[in-house]
């Protein structure tokens, strides 16, 4: 008698097959339909259908991760890019120098930075030019001592403040030397400017020569201003013609800059008097008689300074080759418009905007959080210092940022850059009376790297969470369902 036909198999391998399969079936009519059970699909469906979009939305967003990494970047120097400006001291008088910890030590760097001086409401006004060397005026040598000239009586007035404005009021122009005993250039000018007031005395020149001792004196020097020493200051009917004398300082060069002055105001007498009976004319092309022209002690320094990635620091100190500064007059309350490293990639002038690598940049940082662009954090802050003697030192730790906003983990990918984020802390200094205040900026060069980078889930993460959404679903709310139709299956008597 033959074996019954089954419909899953063929012969003895077909039979082997289906020993295996895992998705039996059941037949139909062994199988019964219920309301409970229509509901549970309708459940069961819904529930996969919110799963499967919820999961195909996370799988079509990028996160963006964080991590930390050992910097790896070998190259030995790194761009140091700052504006900066002085609110009162004057341009002649600013020095940008460098030190660090690998025995670096730049006085006044020159290269690559600019100075322009402020006017009163802190504009730029007149471009000193590149930061150059500061020229170093000639002294004059004499054979015979201060005291040997003063032999027949001094011809350079001592002053105080008594008879300073007397002795303005006496002579319509003088010429004043303001000084301090302790000062090198002070005591190599003291017999020349004995010997120029001889010289004006002898060609009869009405202009009269005096010096102002400020240690002594130091509050009159205080009210006229006296930042350095020595200052040599014309004046005016009673007024300080702008800017200061800071050419050679020779007799000869000394009586030429008077003769010059002399010169400019009696043209000035003869033209007005001349003009006398034309008033409109008068006002409309009226020279410049040596007048003083505003003279606002504001500087804006800027340009890049390429330093070691080692610890260091650049400050602007007040100093001058032919001057000693007066630390009592020396402020240092400065306004940071920017300040950062690297590659600038804010604040730049408009030429620059549009080259290839400013493009990519900014098609990076459009993607990238507010919290990981902290490239420039003291833009725009102002350290006032209140008193003198005082100054701010700010501590800067500098962190290599990588952003990565592509697929491929190269820094040379089209959406990668390397920037520069900076934490910054700032206090307030105190100096000793007799030093000279700096603005100091401290720098440190961190060992670690922050990697900011898209985070995306792959195709077969996404397709196995889509089965186990399926499956896992169809299976517990499966569970359910039997669970609920045991407990309310009516009872057979």
């Amino acid at each position: 008698m033959s074996a019954p036909n089954n419909i899953y198999s063929g012969g003895g391998r077909r039979a082997g097959m289906s020993s295996i399969d895992f998705y039996r079936r059941v037949p139909k009519d062994l199988t019964e339909a219920t309301s409970l059970g229509a509901f549970m699909s309708i459940c069961a469906i819904s529930v996969m259908g919110i799963l499967f979009f919820s999961e195909t939305w996370a799988f079509a967003r990028s996160m963006m991760g964080t991590s930390i990494a050992l910097d790896e970047n070998d190259q030995p120097q790194i761009r140091l890019n700052f504006n900066i400006t002085l609110m009162d001291l004057h341009c002649d008088f600013v020095s940008v120098d460098v030190w660090d910890t690998l025995g670096t030590n730049r006085q006044n760097v020159t290269k690559n930075i600019e100075k322009w001086q402020l006017d009163e409401t802190g504009q730029r006004r007149i471009f000193s030019g590149r930061n150059r060397e500061q020229r170093e005026v000639v002294h004059e040598e004499h054979e015979e001592t201060l005291a040997e000239l003063h032999e027949d009586g001094e011809q350079a007035a001592e002053l105080t403040p008594e008879t300073f404005k007397g002795f303005l009021e006496e002579h319509e122009m003088a010429f004043i030397d303001m000084y301090a005993p302790w000062c090198i250039w002070c005591q190599r000018l003291h017999p020349t400017w004995e010997k120029f007031g001889e010289e004006v005395h002898k060609l009869g020149m009405p202009v009269g020569v005096g010096k102002v001792n400020c240690v002594v004196h130091a509050q009159l020097c205080k009210d006229e201003k006296v930042m350095a020493f020595p200052t040599l200051r014309w004046y005016k009917g009673g007024e300080a013609i702008m800017p200061d004398y800071k050419m050679d300082r020779t007799v000869a060069a000394l009586t030429g800059y008077a003769k010059r002055k002399l010169e400019m105001e009696q043209k000035y007498k003869d033209w007005e008097a001349k003009n006398a009976d034309n008033p409109d004319q008068h006002q409309r092309m009226r020279p410049n008689a040596g007048n003083s022209r505003p003279e606002h002690p504001g500087c804006q320094v800027s340009g890049h300074l390429m330093v070691n990635r080692v610890p260091g620091n650049f400050h602007i100190e007040a100093k001058s080759v032919n001057h000693n500064l007066n630390a009592a007059m020396t402020n240092l309350t400065h306004r940071v418009n920017h300040l950062s490293f690297g590659e600038p990639i804010t604040k730049l002038q408009k030429h620059m905007e549009n080259t290839p690598f400013m493009r990519k940049v900014k098609r990076v940082l459009k993607q990238v959080p507010e919290e990981h662009k902290q490239f420039a954090p003291m833009d725009e802050r102002l350290y006032l210092t209140s008193k003198f003697h005082q100054a701010y030192h700010h501590y800067i730790k500098v962190v290599s940022t990588h952003l990565n906003m592509g697929s491929s983990r190269s820094v040379n990918d089209v959406n990668a850059i390397v920037v520069y984020q900076m934490l910054e802390q700032s206090q307030i200094v105190f100096y000793d009376e007799v030093n000279v205040p700096e603005a100091r900026f401290s720098y440190d060069m961190s060992p670690m790297s922050v990697v900011v980078q898209k985070e995306g889930r792959k195709w077969y993460d996404y397709l196995t969470s889509l089965c186990a959404i399926i499956g896992g679903t169809f299976t517990t709310l499966g569970l359910i369902d039997a669970t609920l139709y045991k407990v309310f299956k009516p009872k057979k008597l």
